[in-house]
């Protein structure tokens, strides 16, 4: 046995290969049971395209196809009974929004009810910078090329260097006298 072990590197590579592979294949789970799928192909594709725009109001941040919660799949049912009573898109949205509120869509829409979720992000970067600023400031230690060395921190550098510069230059040369 050479340094791999029982497994030699052609065949870890292979295994390293096939997990790669298998991770690249590997997608969102969806929750959609197949006795949710509507018959008719386009009706189904119109659901799933709505669903991608709709948030599972108990995971919050899964759509309700990628969730497996109850409430989840009671919104994926009643955008497939919208779907299947003629409502257009833009009509199967208000629906639930006026039943859930807007905090159903994933991306809800910029008004007087939501500018606190969409003013947040910057606020809260803006927050951190300044306190980052303020706290970068206060600390002391920061400012030692302002204050200085003290005369026993010079005198340790000096040892420090002139040790240093002795060992690169090696004893001095004999005097052939």
């Amino acid at each position: 046995m050479t340094g791999g072990g029982m497994m030699g590197r052609g065949m870890r590579a292979r295994i390293a290969a096939l997990f790669v592979l298998l991770l690249a294949f590997a997608g969102p789970a969806l929750a959609v049971n197949p006795d949710e799928q509507l018959a008719d192909p386009a009706q189904e594709a119109r659901a799933r395209e709505l669903s991608k725009e709709l948030r599972c109001v108990v995971c919050q941040n899964q759509t309700i196809d990628d969730s497996d919660a109850d409430i989840a799949r009671d919104l994926r049912l009643l955008v497939r009974e919208r779907i299947t009573a003629g409502d257009s898109d833009e009509e199967v949205l208000a629906f639930l929004t006026d039943r859930y509120g807007d905090f159903v869509l994933l991306r809800p829409p910029f008004n007087a009810a939501t500018v606190a979720l969409w003013a947040m992000p910057a606020l809260l970067l803006v927050l951190g910078l300044i306190a980052a600023t303020v706290y970068l400031r206060r600390r002391p230690e920061l400012a030692v090329g302002e204050r200085g060395l003290t005369a026993e921190e010079e005198a340790a550098l000096a040892d420090v260097l002139a040790a240093r510069r002795a060992a690169r230059e090696g004893p001095p040369p004999s005097d052939p006298a």
